[in-house]
Protein backbone atom coordinates (compact mmCIF):
# COMPACT_ATOMS: atom_id res chain seq x y z
CA UNK A 1 0.00 0.00 0.00
CA UNK A 2 1.34 3.44 -0.80
CA UNK A 3 1.69 5.97 1.62
CA UNK A 4 -0.92 8.25 0.11
CA UNK A 5 -3.78 5.61 -0.56
CA UNK A 6 -2.71 4.71 3.74
CA UNK A 7 -3.08 8.40 5.14
CA UNK A 8 -6.82 8.59 3.06
CA UNK A 9 -7.77 4.94 5.17
CA UNK A 10 -6.57 6.62 7.78
CA UNK A 11 -8.12 9.98 7.55
CA UNK A 12 -11.79 8.33 6.70
CA UNK A 13 -10.87 6.24 9.92
CA UNK A 14 -13.87 6.22 12.05
CA UNK A 15 -12.32 6.02 15.33
CA UNK A 16 -10.07 9.44 13.96
CA UNK A 17 -13.35 11.24 12.77
CA UNK A 18 -15.49 10.79 16.05
CA UNK A 19 -13.41 12.81 17.25
CA UNK A 20 -13.78 16.01 15.55
CA UNK A 21 -16.54 17.09 17.53
CA UNK A 22 -15.41 17.27 21.15
CA UNK A 23 -13.83 20.92 20.01
CA UNK A 24 -17.08 22.52 19.66
CA UNK A 25 -18.09 21.62 23.02
CA UNK A 26 -15.96 23.19 25.40
CA UNK A 27 -17.13 27.09 24.79
CA UNK A 28 -20.23 25.29 27.51
CA UNK A 29 -17.61 24.50 29.88
CA UNK A 30 -15.74 27.51 31.41
CA UNK A 31 -12.64 26.89 33.67
CA UNK A 32 -12.81 29.41 36.81
CA UNK A 33 -11.07 27.12 38.77
CA UNK A 34 -7.46 27.77 39.78
CA UNK A 35 -6.98 24.57 41.20
CA UNK A 36 -7.23 23.08 37.62
CA UNK A 37 -3.89 22.83 36.39
CA UNK A 38 -5.04 21.25 32.87
CA UNK A 39 -8.20 19.84 31.60
CA UNK A 40 -9.85 19.05 27.94
CA UNK A 41 -7.20 17.41 25.39
CA UNK A 42 -5.44 15.61 28.05
CA UNK A 43 -6.18 11.64 28.96
CA UNK A 44 -7.58 13.00 32.73
CA UNK A 45 -7.71 16.55 34.18
CA UNK A 46 -5.41 18.04 36.80
CA UNK A 47 -6.60 18.70 39.74
CA UNK A 48 -4.17 20.42 42.27
CA UNK A 49 -3.88 18.31 45.75
CA UNK A 50 -0.59 20.06 47.29
CA UNK A 51 2.58 17.72 46.77
CA UNK A 52 0.11 15.37 44.48
CA UNK A 53 -2.48 15.92 42.06
CA UNK A 54 -5.97 14.16 41.55
CA UNK A 55 -7.28 12.75 38.06
CA UNK A 56 -10.06 12.93 36.75
CA UNK A 57 -11.18 10.71 33.43
CA UNK A 58 -14.26 9.21 32.38
CA UNK A 59 -14.84 6.95 28.78
CA UNK A 60 -18.34 5.82 27.44
CA UNK A 61 -18.52 2.54 25.40
CA UNK A 62 -19.35 3.03 22.17
CA UNK A 63 -22.89 1.63 21.30
CA UNK A 64 -21.42 -0.66 18.33
CA UNK A 65 -19.24 -2.94 21.03
CA UNK A 66 -21.94 -2.86 23.17
CA UNK A 67 -24.04 -4.35 20.56
CA UNK A 68 -21.50 -6.75 19.23
CA UNK A 69 -19.83 -7.79 22.84
CA UNK A 70 -21.73 -6.99 25.84
CA UNK A 71 -18.96 -8.53 28.41
CA UNK A 72 -16.28 -7.22 26.45
CA UNK A 73 -17.32 -3.93 26.62
CA UNK A 74 -17.72 -4.19 30.46
CA UNK A 75 -14.03 -5.08 30.15
CA UNK A 76 -12.72 -2.64 28.49
CA UNK A 77 -14.71 0.18 30.15
CA UNK A 78 -12.17 -0.40 32.88
CA UNK A 79 -9.72 -1.04 31.02
CA UNK A 80 -9.95 2.21 29.04
CA UNK A 81 -10.32 4.28 32.12
CA UNK A 82 -7.31 2.64 34.45
CA UNK A 83 -5.47 3.54 30.73
CA UNK A 84 -5.95 7.16 30.71
CA UNK A 85 -4.34 7.45 34.57
CA UNK A 86 -1.68 5.40 33.90
CA UNK A 87 -0.79 7.64 30.34
CA UNK A 88 -0.88 10.48 32.78
CA UNK A 89 2.24 9.11 35.24
CA UNK A 90 -0.27 8.18 37.30
CA UNK A 91 -1.84 5.45 39.73
CA UNK A 92 -6.01 4.65 39.45
CA UNK A 93 -7.70 4.76 42.87
CA UNK A 94 -11.26 4.09 42.13
CA UNK A 95 -14.29 4.74 39.35
CA UNK A 96 -17.85 4.96 39.40
CA UNK A 97 -20.04 3.77 36.35
CA UNK A 98 -23.22 4.40 34.79
CA UNK A 99 -24.91 1.75 33.52
CA UNK A 100 -28.32 1.65 31.00
CA UNK A 101 -29.65 -1.79 30.36
CA UNK A 102 -32.07 -2.16 27.02
CA UNK A 103 -35.54 -2.41 28.52
CA UNK A 104 -34.38 -4.51 31.79
CA UNK A 105 -32.51 -7.00 29.40
CA UNK A 106 -30.62 -9.25 32.90
CA UNK A 107 -28.64 -11.33 30.03
CA UNK A 108 -27.12 -8.01 28.86
CA UNK A 109 -26.60 -6.50 32.04
CA UNK A 110 -25.36 -9.84 33.53
CA UNK A 111 -22.50 -10.25 30.58
CA UNK A 112 -21.33 -6.30 30.64
CA UNK A 113 -21.09 -6.90 34.55
CA UNK A 114 -19.11 -10.05 34.28
CA UNK A 115 -16.57 -8.14 32.13
CA UNK A 116 -16.20 -5.35 34.64
CA UNK A 117 -15.79 -7.76 37.53
CA UNK A 118 -13.29 -9.14 35.85
CA UNK A 119 -11.00 -6.27 34.71
CA UNK A 120 -11.86 -5.14 38.69
CA UNK A 121 -9.49 -8.25 39.28
CA UNK A 122 -7.10 -7.82 37.37
CA UNK A 123 -6.19 -4.13 37.89
CA UNK A 124 -7.38 -4.21 41.11
CA UNK A 125 -9.30 -0.76 41.05
CA UNK A 126 -12.68 -1.16 42.53
CA UNK A 127 -15.78 0.58 41.51
CA UNK A 128 -17.33 2.27 44.55
CA UNK A 129 -20.86 3.45 43.21
CA UNK A 130 -22.61 4.94 40.28
CA UNK A 131 -26.23 4.70 39.20
CA UNK A 132 -28.80 1.81 37.11
CA UNK A 133 -31.20 2.75 34.57
CA UNK A 134 -32.88 -0.62 35.08
CA UNK A 135 -35.42 0.46 31.73
CA UNK A 136 -33.95 2.51 29.18
CA UNK A 137 -34.61 1.59 25.06
CA UNK A 138 -30.99 1.45 24.95
CA UNK A 139 -27.63 -0.72 26.46
CA UNK A 140 -25.25 1.82 27.75
CA UNK A 141 -22.01 2.28 29.61
CA UNK A 142 -19.87 4.94 30.97
CA UNK A 143 -17.47 5.06 34.07
CA UNK A 144 -15.43 7.83 35.69
CA UNK A 145 -12.18 7.08 37.41
CA UNK A 146 -10.33 8.93 39.99
CA UNK A 147 -6.98 8.97 39.94
CA UNK A 148 -3.73 10.37 41.24
CA UNK A 149 0.02 11.52 40.75
CA UNK A 150 3.25 13.11 42.02
CA UNK A 151 2.60 16.44 41.22
CA UNK A 152 6.41 16.75 39.67
CA UNK A 153 5.62 13.19 37.65
CA UNK A 154 2.90 14.24 35.12
CA UNK A 155 3.01 13.46 31.83
CA UNK A 156 0.26 16.00 29.71
CA UNK A 157 -0.46 15.52 26.12
CA UNK A 158 0.10 19.33 25.73
CA UNK A 159 4.07 19.95 26.01
CA UNK A 160 5.62 17.84 23.54
CA UNK A 161 8.29 20.72 21.81
CA UNK A 162 10.33 20.64 18.66
CA UNK A 163 13.40 18.22 18.32
CA UNK A 164 11.72 15.76 20.72
CA UNK A 165 12.01 12.26 19.07
CA UNK A 166 8.41 10.23 19.18
CA UNK A 167 8.31 6.63 20.50
CA UNK A 168 5.12 4.02 20.67
CA UNK A 169 4.66 1.45 22.77
CA UNK A 170 2.50 -1.83 22.67
CA UNK A 171 2.14 -5.05 24.14
CA UNK A 172 2.43 -7.19 20.70
CA UNK A 173 1.52 -10.34 22.33
CA UNK A 174 -2.50 -10.34 21.75
CA UNK A 175 -4.65 -11.28 19.17
CA UNK A 176 -7.47 -8.89 17.00
CA UNK A 177 -11.28 -9.40 18.92
CA UNK A 178 -13.05 -12.00 16.71
CA UNK A 179 -16.27 -9.72 16.37
CA UNK A 180 -14.52 -6.30 16.55
CA UNK A 181 -11.88 -6.02 14.60
CA UNK A 182 -10.33 -2.93 15.22
CA UNK A 183 -9.85 -4.22 18.88
CA UNK A 184 -6.47 -5.92 20.01
CA UNK A 185 -6.65 -8.24 22.99
CA UNK A 186 -3.31 -7.93 24.47
CA UNK A 187 -4.26 -8.09 27.81
CA UNK A 188 -7.43 -10.13 29.11
CA UNK A 189 -5.58 -13.59 29.36
CA UNK A 190 -2.85 -12.46 31.17
CA UNK A 191 -2.18 -12.27 34.81
CA UNK A 192 -2.36 -8.91 37.08
CA UNK A 193 1.25 -8.55 38.19
CA UNK A 194 2.02 -8.81 33.64
CA UNK A 195 -0.53 -6.09 33.26
CA UNK A 196 0.28 -3.90 36.26
CA UNK A 197 3.83 -3.81 35.70
CA UNK A 198 3.28 -2.80 31.95
CA UNK A 199 0.78 0.05 32.99
CA UNK A 200 3.56 1.01 35.67
CA UNK A 201 5.91 2.28 32.74
CA UNK A 202 4.30 5.45 32.71
CA UNK A 203 4.60 6.07 36.60
CA UNK A 204 8.38 5.35 36.19
CA UNK A 205 8.88 7.20 32.81
CA UNK A 206 7.17 10.53 34.63
CA UNK A 207 8.87 10.09 38.12
CA UNK A 208 12.11 9.88 36.66
CA UNK A 209 11.15 12.70 34.35
CA UNK A 210 12.23 10.90 31.12
CA UNK A 211 9.40 11.62 28.77
CA UNK A 212 8.48 15.59 28.21
CA UNK A 213 4.57 14.09 26.91
CA UNK A 214 2.74 11.50 26.32
CA UNK A 215 -0.52 9.47 25.65
CA UNK A 216 -2.33 5.98 26.07
CA UNK A 217 -3.27 4.54 22.40
CA UNK A 218 -6.61 4.94 22.21
CA UNK A 219 -9.86 4.22 19.65
CA UNK A 220 -8.03 6.79 16.83
CA UNK A 221 -5.21 4.12 16.76
CA UNK A 222 -1.34 5.13 17.04
CA UNK A 223 -0.91 7.90 14.28
CA UNK A 224 -4.60 9.34 15.81
CA UNK A 225 -3.48 9.30 19.30
CA UNK A 226 -0.14 11.32 17.76
CA UNK A 227 -2.33 13.54 16.09
CA UNK A 228 -4.17 14.31 19.41
CA UNK A 229 -1.29 15.10 21.07
CA UNK A 230 0.61 17.02 18.52
CA UNK A 231 -2.54 19.18 18.06
CA UNK A 232 -2.65 19.58 21.86
CA UNK A 233 0.74 20.31 21.85
CA UNK A 234 0.54 22.84 18.75
CA UNK A 235 3.60 21.21 16.96
CA UNK A 236 3.93 18.27 14.43
CA UNK A 237 5.67 15.57 13.43
CA UNK A 238 7.22 13.37 10.69
CA UNK A 239 6.97 9.37 11.08
CA UNK A 240 8.70 6.76 10.05
CA UNK A 241 5.67 4.20 9.17
CA UNK A 242 8.52 1.34 8.79
CA UNK A 243 10.00 2.17 12.58
CA UNK A 244 6.06 1.56 13.69
CA UNK A 245 6.27 -2.27 15.46
CA UNK A 246 3.56 -4.25 14.25
CA UNK A 247 2.35 -7.70 16.05
CA UNK A 248 2.99 -10.79 13.67
CA UNK A 249 0.59 -11.57 11.19
CA UNK A 250 -1.11 -7.79 11.32
CA UNK A 251 -0.68 -5.69 8.17
CA UNK A 252 0.00 -1.96 8.86
CA UNK A 253 -3.17 -0.21 7.63
CA UNK A 254 -5.08 -2.55 10.27
CA UNK A 255 -2.91 -1.60 13.00
CA UNK A 256 -2.81 1.36 12.91
CA UNK A 257 -6.66 1.38 13.03
CA UNK A 258 -6.68 -0.50 16.38
CA UNK A 259 -7.31 -0.07 19.64
CA UNK A 260 -4.19 -2.17 21.03
CA UNK A 261 -5.14 -2.56 24.79
CA UNK A 262 -1.67 -1.93 26.01
CA UNK A 263 0.03 0.92 24.64
CA UNK A 264 1.52 4.33 24.46
CA UNK A 265 3.11 7.42 22.92
CA UNK A 266 5.73 9.63 24.00
CA UNK A 267 8.04 12.23 23.49
CA UNK A 268 11.38 12.73 24.73
CA UNK A 269 14.81 14.30 24.54
CA UNK A 270 16.89 12.81 22.02
CA UNK A 271 19.50 11.96 24.95
CA UNK A 272 16.88 10.19 26.84
CA UNK A 273 15.75 8.10 24.19
CA UNK A 274 17.36 4.95 25.16
CA UNK A 275 16.25 5.26 28.76
CA UNK A 276 12.69 5.37 27.59
CA UNK A 277 12.99 2.53 25.38
CA UNK A 278 14.76 0.22 28.10
CA UNK A 279 12.25 1.27 30.84
CA UNK A 280 9.36 0.53 27.95
CA UNK A 281 11.23 -3.14 27.00
CA UNK A 282 11.62 -3.89 30.28
CA UNK A 283 8.22 -4.00 31.62
CA UNK A 284 7.21 -6.20 28.48
CA UNK A 285 6.30 -3.99 26.01
CA UNK A 286 7.63 -3.25 22.52
CA UNK A 287 8.90 0.02 21.77
CA UNK A 288 10.32 2.05 19.19
CA UNK A 289 11.47 5.76 18.16
CA UNK A 290 9.07 6.22 15.16
CA UNK A 291 9.95 9.77 14.53
CA UNK A 292 10.51 13.34 15.72
CA UNK A 293 8.74 16.09 16.57
CA UNK A 294 8.71 19.18 14.80
CA UNK A 295 7.75 23.15 14.63
CA UNK A 296 5.78 22.52 11.19
CA UNK A 297 1.94 21.98 12.56
CA UNK A 298 1.69 18.84 10.10
CA UNK A 299 1.67 15.38 11.04
CA UNK A 300 3.75 13.80 7.84
CA UNK A 301 4.16 10.32 7.32
CA UNK A 302 7.35 8.66 5.59
CA UNK A 303 8.56 5.66 4.37
CA UNK A 304 11.87 5.73 2.42
CA UNK A 305 12.11 8.34 0.13
CA UNK A 306 8.24 9.12 -0.09
CA UNK A 307 6.07 11.23 2.49
CA UNK A 308 2.68 12.90 2.62
CA UNK A 309 0.88 15.06 5.22
CA UNK A 310 -1.59 12.76 7.27
CA UNK A 311 -2.79 15.73 9.24
CA UNK A 312 -2.44 19.73 8.35
CA UNK A 313 -3.28 20.79 12.06
CA UNK A 314 -3.04 24.44 10.64
CA UNK A 315 -5.92 23.86 8.54
CA UNK A 316 -8.04 20.89 10.06
CA UNK A 317 -8.37 19.46 13.49
CA UNK A 318 -8.28 15.85 15.31
CA UNK A 319 -10.41 17.28 18.29
CA UNK A 320 -10.99 20.82 17.69
CA UNK A 321 -9.63 21.12 21.20
CA UNK A 322 -6.81 23.53 20.50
Amino acid sequence: MNLESLASQLRGFVGITRKKQIGSLMQFFPIESERIIASFGEDAAVIDDGEEVMLLAADGIWSKLMEVDPEWSGYCSVLVNVHDIAAMGGWPVAMVDVLSVDNGNQEIAEKVLRGMKKAIELFHVPIIGGHLHPDTPYSALDVAILGKAKKKAVILSSTARSGEVVVAAADMDGRVHPRFAINFDSTSFKDSKTLLTQLGSMQELGERELVKAGKDISNPGLLGTLGMLLETSRVGAVVDVEAIPIPAGLELASWLKMYPGMGFVVTAKPENAQAVLEVFERRGLTARVIGRVTEERKLVIRQGSEETVLFDLEKECVTGIH
